[in-house]
């Protein structure tokens, strides 16, 4: 897949630089990422593993780097993965000092649209685990509508298995309201 540069207001989504395994390092020590995510990033080498994985040539995901447009600050990070077809998923995690600012949704929001767009998507899903209440209201915001429950569907970087929340939303479904 070709590299992808977007813009969403204030933010600048970009591909992954193996320059950004220092600012990966320090996200993935923040516990929330942690929790919430199954891989594991705990030195450099695995910062270092964790954007090889981004960065190499696979057309069965797209990952992106979220930075703020002014400064270029990492503020997160958004992906399209399990590609197949007209479907796919989407992942997102923010910084600390990037939550509550409406970070996640612009950049879901804006890699959705683009999904549809350029890559001819018809549904993709968002799935997050139940305690993150924070999750479910970047899927709301972001126009995924809530589709039901999966029991105990997915283990995260805790070690624990969640029931998770499916949302999804459609190339046919009206773009979330501002």
């Amino acid at each position: 897949m070709e590299p992808v540069a977007l813009t969403a207001p204030g933010l600048s989504l970009r591909p992954w630089r193996m320059t950004d395994a220092p600012v990966v390092l320090a996200a993935f020590a923040d516990p929330a990422i942690a929790r919430w995510n199954p891989q594991q990033v705990t030195d450099e080498a695995g910062a270092a593993q964790w954007l090889r994985r981004r960065t190499g040539a696979d057309d069965s995901a797209i990952s992106l780097a979220v930075t703020d447009a002014a400064d270029g600050a990492l503020l997160g990070a958004v992906s399209l993965h399990h590609l197949h077809g007209e479907d796919a998923q989407v992942g997102y995690w923010t910084t600390a000092a990037a939550r509550g600012r409406g970070v996640a949704t612009r950049a879901v929001t804006v890699l959705t649209g683009w999904g549809f767009d350029r890559l001819g998507l018809h549904r993709i899903e968002l799935c997050h685990a139940v305690p993150n209440v924070a999750s479910c209201r970047v899927a709301e915001r972001a126009g995924y509508a809530a589709e039901g429950v999966l029991r105990e569907s997915y283990r995260y970087g805790d070690g624990r298995r969640y029931d998770e929340h499916l949302h999804a939303r459609l190339a046919t479904d009206p773009p979330p309201a501002r």
